[in-house]
């Protein structure tokens, strides 16, 4: 606004100086050449031949030049060869029987004049063509047309003044416009400048203005919606660090505790080995929990590899299922599997799909009632395969459905039923089955149970 302001005084400054010496300079041209034209036609109609010396013709073109003079604004002078004025249409100043050479020997040499300085014939400064009438190469007649240069300077002040109006209504107008879109644009720009840096200073609920128009509210709503980003991630960190400040004490306060106590001989001798197998087991507790971090890690920065290659998914799933043979007969759980073709072959990551299947297994063998049974069913439509894993066991919370991929989550009832888990095994599970670009839902009912659908490519 302040470079535009600049911009337009400058502007100002220079159409009231040199425009005005321009528009003049336009204008004076302008003025000779019709006073050529005018001497021209004056040279042609009235001063052919030498009738002018008679006393009627010279008293009727006085008269003539005169009423002339009153329409056009300019004088008309007619002089001798020898430079004496013989008809002057102005009658205020007339100046006949006067000789112009007494003033200026070269005034006749001249074809145009654009300042006069003979003072007692042009009183005021005047720009004058001089025209000479001649006949067999003999010259006749001058005839002098002069303007005053006062009413062209005028007229040339005039219209720049009009230009210059016209000008500042133009300028009026843009600035107006600018100033609109500087409401419209850079205060905008500034709120949410402001609302930046608010949320870069942690202040995620600072409201950001409503912002006029599609770009500008496009613009607020991403920083808004980075924003709330940004507040879920800070949440996310708070309760990832305390999450695995949680699942890392409880294991260490074990270990250092009963390390202590067999240091210093609490433990007699005959139960050491009893509280060494807990000691072993915290231990690789912590192992698996630091190795389920690694693999998230690993999979947030895009770094984990894929060796995809084809293999039977009904075959995994019978040689994976059989490594839960003890669990089940524990619990008196029994795995149905049904097929709808005798292999169901899909092109994935072998070690990674296994993973899949143990961690939805153990999910379900883990939360499912004794005497129940669990159901994995595998089919293809088109071009995926569907793996479903169902229990009839405890259920997910309708609240909870959401929640079961986040790291660290655990239901209450969870926590009651699974000591011993991480609580990272579905979130594992969801970025393994979407590293190979398919999806995976889980379908549950608080009392009923809970079934997991994850698809996989099938080659044609």
């Amino acid at each position: 606004m302040l470079s535009y302001a600049v911009i337009i005084v400058t502007s100002l400054i220079i159409l009231n100086t040199y425009g005005v010496s321009l528009v003049y300079d336009k204008i004076l041209d302008k003025a000779k050449t019709s006073l050529y034209n005018e001497a021209s036609l004056i040279s042609e109609k009235y001063l052919a031949g030498p009738y002018i010396t008679s006393g009627s013709t010279m008293i009727a073109l006085k008269h003539y030049f005169s009423s002339m003079q009153k329409i056009t604004e300019a004088r008309i002078i007619v002089t001798s060869p020898d430079s004496r004025i013989i008809i002057d249409s102005d009658k205020s100043y007339n100046s006949e029987g006067e000789f112009i050479n007494n003033y200026d020997k070269n005034f006749l040499s001249y074809q145009t004049i654009t300042e006069t300085n003979i003072s007692s014939i042009f009183p005021g400064k005047s720009v004058a063509v001089i025209y000479p009438v001649t006949e067999s190469m003999e010259t006749l007649y001058y005839i002098i047309l002069s303007r005053e240069l006062k009413p062209l300077q005028n007229q040339a002040v005039q219209y720049t003044d009009a230009i210059v109006l016209c000008y500042i209504t133009f300028t009026t107008i843009i600035m107006v416009i600018l100033f609109y879109l500087y409401i419209q644009t850079v205060i905008p720009v500034q709120l949410m400048a402001k609302a930046a840096r608010k949320y870069a200073d942690g202040q995620f609920d600072y409201p950001i203005t409503v912002i006029p128009g599609n770009e500008q509210s496009e613009l607020a709503g991403a920083i808004k919606y980075m924003a709330n980003k940004m507040s879920d991630m800070d949440n996310y960190q708070r309760k990832f660090i305390a999450n695995v400040s949680h699942d890392f004490r409880s294991p260490l306060t074990s270990i250092k505790g009963y390390t202590q106590a067999l240091l210093d001989g609490t433990i007699p001798p005959e139960m050491q080995g009893k509280y060494l197998d807990i000691i072993l087991f915290e231990t690789e507790r912590l192992s698996k929990l630091t190795s389920s971090l690694l693999t998230l890690g690993q999979f947030e920065n895009g770094s984990v590899p894929m060796d995809i290659s084809t293999f039977d998914i009904n075959y995994e799933i019978k040689r994976c299922s059989a490594a839960f043979e003890q669990r089940c007969t524990e619990k008196q759980i029994s795995l149905e599997l049904t097929f709808e073709a005798k292999s169901l072959m899909v092109q994935a990551d072998l070690s990674k799909i296994e993973q899949v299947i143990q961690n939805l297994v153990d999910n379900a063998v883990k939360f499912s009632h004794h005497n129940s049974v669990i159901e994995i069913h595998t089919a293809r439509r088109n071009t995926k395969a569907f793996v479903s894993i169902k229990d009839h066991g405890i259920g997910i919370p309708k609240d909870s459905i959401n929640k079961v991929w986040d790291r660290f989550y655990k239901t209450d009832i969870s926590r009651g039923k699974d000591k011993k888990g991480t609580g990272l095994g579905l979130s594992i599970t969801k970025e393994i089955i979407e590293s190979h670009g398919e999806n995976i839902n889980v379908i549950s009912t608080e009392g009923v149970g809970t079934e997991f659908i994850f698809s996989l490519p099938a080659p044609g």
